[in-house]
């Protein structure tokens, strides 16, 4: 083959190759990208379980309206 065809032939197959891997990073960014964007909406989607209550019903809502604000006693000075 002539050596500049032969030169031709490896400058457009490196240019090919070079293109490949651009669009390959461009991909892989891009993958990341949504992977970020999809753990960063899922961490906002987190509901907290409720507390149970106690089987005496300790905590429910109509002992606390009965019993009035739970506040401790001041403190008597000397």
């Amino acid at each position: 083959m002539h050596p500049d065809i032969m030169r031709e032939v490896v400058r457009q197959r490196t240019t090919e190759r070079q293109e490949e891997a651009r669009k390959g990073s461009i991909a892989r960014a891009l993958r990341k990208t949504i992977r970020q964007r999809a753990r960063t909406t899922a961490a906002d989607t987190f509901v907290a379980p409720a507390v149970p209550d106690y089987v005496d019903g300790t905590f429910s809502a109509e002992n606390t309206e009965k019993a009035g604000p739970q506040v401790p006693a001041g403190r008597a000075g000397r």
